[in-house]
C-alpha cells in the first residue's frame, strides 16, 4: 500500500428529522476525514460527536484531527492499523481507555476505506468476510409520555419496522418506564425489544426494573449503571433476571476483556464510533465470541460513513439481533446522500463496493481543507 501523504478535514452536518433527546439543535454535526496516498487514491472517514452522549464535541474533534492526529499519521501505511493506532495514541494519550476515540475513529475508518479501495475489497472482507448482506434495524422509542410513545411506535411500524429499542431512566420515573415497556411489547408482541437506561439507574432500581422488564417480555437491559460500578454490575448480572449489556465504558479491548473476566455483563451493545473505529471494535467482537457473550448493535445516530462502517462490522460478525442504528430514523435522507446506500424499511444493505463502499457527494468534497501534508 502507498503511504499517507495528505490528510483533509471538514465539517458536514446532517438535518435531523423528529426529536431525539441527545440533540439540542436541528442538525447532527459530523467531522469528515479524507486521506490521500502517494498515488492520489483517497479514503474517507467520519466522526460523529455529540456532547450529551460523549465528552467529545464537534469542536474538539475537529481541532484534535487537524492539530494532532493528521500530522501523526503522515507516512503511515493505511493497511497497518496497529501502527496507525499507535501513532494516534502517541499523539493523544489514553486516560482510562482510548483518548478521544470519536476523533480517532474518523482516521481509522478512512484507513479501511483507503486500504479497501487499494486492494479492491470491502471493509467487511478486510475484517475476514461478511456473513450477511444486510442488517435488520430496530426503531428507537424516546418518549416522555405514552401518547408520544404510541405515535413513535406507529411511525416505526409505518416505516416498516417490527422491533424497538426503548430509552428509559431519569427524568422518567420507574413506573412510567414499566408502562412504556408494556406498551411496546403489547404493540409488537412478535418483535425483538430491549431498553437502554444510558447509565441512569442505581443498583436497587436496576434490580427491580430488570425483573419487571423481563416479566413484560423485554429481551435485554442496556447500560443500567455507570460503567465504574463494577461490583454493582456483577451483582445485577448474578440476579439473572435479564441479560445485562454494557455500552458506555466499552472503548478498547483492554477494559472490555477485564469487564468480561469480572463477570459484569452478558453482552455488549457495540458502537464502532465509541471504540475508535473498526480495528478496536472487531477485536472486541472477537472477545465476545471467546467469552460466549452476546453481541448487540448500537450507534450514535451515525451518518453515512460511520453508519457504513457499522454495517460492515456487524455483517462480518453475523449479527443476529436487530441493530439500534437510528441514523436512518433521525437523519434526513435516511442518513446518506448516496442513493445506493440507503435503508429500505428496516433493512440496511451492506455496501458491496471496496472500502466502506459509500460515494461522497459534492457537499462533502466542498467542506474539506488540508490539515497536514507530507
Amino acid at each position: 500500500m502507498g503511504r499517507i501523504v495528505r490528510v483533509d478535514v471538514g465539517r458536514l452536518d446532517y438535518a435531523l428529522v423528529g426529536e431525539f433527546k441527545f440533540f439540542k439543535t436541528a442538525a447532527r454535526p459530523t467531522v469528515l476525514v479524507r486521506l490521500a496516498d502517494e498515488s492520489g487514491a483517497e479514503g474517507w472517514g467520519q466522526s460523529v460527536p455529540v456532547e450529551t452522549w460523549t465528552y467529545e464535541t464537534v469542536e474538539t474533534v475537529e481541532t484534535t484531527l487537524r492539530n494532532y492526529l493528521a500530522p501523526a499519521v503522515l507516512g503511515a501505511d493505511p493497511a497497518d492499523l496497529a501502527d496507525v493506532h499507535a501513532r494516534m495514541e502517541r499523539a493523544i494519550k489514553p486516560s482510562f481507555s482510548v483518548g478521544q476515540p470519536l476523533a480517532k475513529a474518523a482516521i481509522d475508518l478512512a484507513c479501511y476505506d483507503l486500504w479497501g479501495r487499494g486492494v479492491g475489497k470491502s471493509a467487511a472482507a478486510l475484517l475476514g468476510g461478511a456473513k450477511r448482506a444486510e442488517i435488520k434495524l430496530s426503531w428507537t422509542v424516546n418518549a416522555t409520555s405514552l401518547d408520544k410513545a404510541e405515535a413513535q411506535l406507529a411511525a416505526g411500524r409505518a416505516a416498516g419496522y417490527a422491533s424497538f429499542n426503548v430509552k428509559v431512566g431519569p427524568p422518567q420515573t420507574p413506573d412510567y418506564d414499566l408502562d412504556l415497556i408494556r406498551l411496546v411489547t403489547r404493540f409488537a408482541p412478535g418483535g425483538f425489544h430491549w431498553c437502554d437506561a444510558n447509565t441512569s439507574y442505581d443498583l436497587e432500581t436496576a434490580r427491580g426494573m430488570a425483573r419487571r422488564f423481563a416479566d413484560a417480555g423485554l429481551r435485554a437491559l442496556e447500560s443500567p449503571l455507570p460503567p465504574a460500578r463494577i461490583r454493582d454490575y456483577r451483582a445485577l448480572r448474578q440476579d439473572g433476571a435479564l441479560p445485562i449489556l454494557m455500552d458506555e465504558g466499552i472503548v478498547s479491548p483492554v477494559e472490555a476483556e477485564e469487564f468480561m473476566a469480572l463477570g459484569m455483563m452478558d453482552g455488549i451493545a457495540m458502537k464502532v464510533a465509541r471504540c475508535g473505529g473498526l480495528w478496536h471494535a472487531a477485536r472486541i467482537v472477537t472477545l465476545l465470541e471467546e467469552y460466549g457473550l452476546k453481541l448487540f448493535a448500537s450507534g450514535l445516530t451515525d451518518a453515512e460513513l460511520s453508519m457504513a462502517a457499522s454495517a460492515h462490522l456487524f455483517a462480518w460478525a453475523g449479527l443476529a439481533a436487530p441493530a439500534a442504528l437510528n441514523g436512518p430514523q433521525y437523519l434526513a435522507g435516511r442518513g446518506t446522500e448516496d442513493d445506493a446506500f440507503r435503508a429500505t424499511g428496516d433493512v440496511m444493505r451492506v455496501p458491496g463496493g471496496p472500502g466502506l463502499g459509500v460515494a461522497m457527494g459534492a457537499r462533502a468534497r466542498q467542506a474539506m481543507t488540508v490539515a497536514a501534508r507530507a
